[in-house]
């Protein structure tokens, strides 16, 4: 049976390593009042704030790339996978957006995201680090994911800590908050919308893989379809509060949308995770051959 090379998964554990290292960091140095609700400063901030990161969202990416892992793998590999992928369901449980101190039920996910990369280094070492053949829509993915770059800069500097220069984005322009507080329009640290960002990027990633096997094909395509619905609407969400609506053009907002629940925004997500998924499918489907009339 084909074994799908582990490249797509191993960049996007890259990807999202270096993201982790830029919250370790910040969140080490940057005065708690710069950041975005938590309270613990120096190493045990960064360190706690890393793991909270890595219940949300990238317990979300470990599931993901557990599939495309135990596509390489034995039948057995599933008695590691399936606990890995339980556990990492339970983030909506322990993860609290409005207190993203570390807590001791934030152990759980992390160990599941352990696994899960455990999982991808032993599956590419059986399959290898190669990346698929090219894709029919490997071109509309770059342009794709250069938009998400650029839309993204103000969040990457303020994941190092630092306000992006110039006037083009806000930044350091300071707001009152629903609570009262005053607090930057693109505050220092990690932001939503760079989740947002990262799970579309990530969906474009792995959405390359061909996996040999139907049911597991068919998974990875679902879940990646509701990732890419799920990380645009946030993306989109947060840069359109930041960027349009503090600068005062608009008080018109796109409701939150990082919690599941029966609301229009819900609505949109799905609608988008369908669209997504079909297109995504349709892709993999292959080409029917050229035909072609004997004179």
């Amino acid at each position: 049976m084909e074994r799908p090379g582990q490249g797509e998964a191993l960049a996007v554990w890259a990807m999202w390593g270096a993201v982790s290292l830029a919250v370790l960091v910040t969140y080490t140095w940057v005065d708690t009042d710069e950041l975005y609700n938590v309270s613990r400063e120096g190493l045990g901030g960064g360190i706690g704030r890393s793991v909270v990161l890595f219940n949300f969202p990238i317990a979300f990416v470990a599931v993901a790339t557990t599939i495309v892992a135990v596509a390489a793998l034995p039948m057995r590999a599933w008695l590691l996978a399936a606990p890995a992928i339980a556990s990492c369901a339970l983030v909506p449980f322990v993860v609290d957006e409005d207190d993203l101190d570390v807590r001791p039920a934030n152990a759980i996910p992390a160990l599941g995201v352990l696994v899960a990369l455990a999982l991808t280094i032993v599956a590419a070492r059986r399959a290898g680090i190669s990346f698929a053949p090219r894709r029919r829509g490997d071109v509309a993915r770059v342009v794709i994911a250069i938009v998400v770059v650029v839309v993204s800069l103000p969040w990457i500097t303020a994941a190092l800590g630092f306000y992006f220069p110039g006037d083009f984005f806000m930044g350091e322009e300071l707001g009152r908050e629903d609570d009262g507080t005053l607090l930057a329009a693109v505050h220092l640290g990690h932001h939503h919308g760079t989740d947002g960002a990262l799970l579309v990027l990530t969906a474009l990633l792995l959405s390359r893989v061909h996996l040999p096997q139907r049911w597991l094909r068919l998974a990875l395509t679902g879940y990646l379809g509701l990732m890419l619905a799920y990380g645009a609407v946030n993306m989109a969400q947060d840069f359109w509060l930041e960027q349009i609506v503090k600068r005062g053009w608009t008080e018109a907002e796109i409701p939150h949308a990082l919690l599941p629940g029966f609301r229009p925004i819900w609505a949109v997500i799905v609608a988008l995770a369908v669209l997504s998924a079909v297109a995504l499918a349709r892709e993999g489907r292959p080409q029917a051959p050229a035909s072609y009339s004997t004179p």
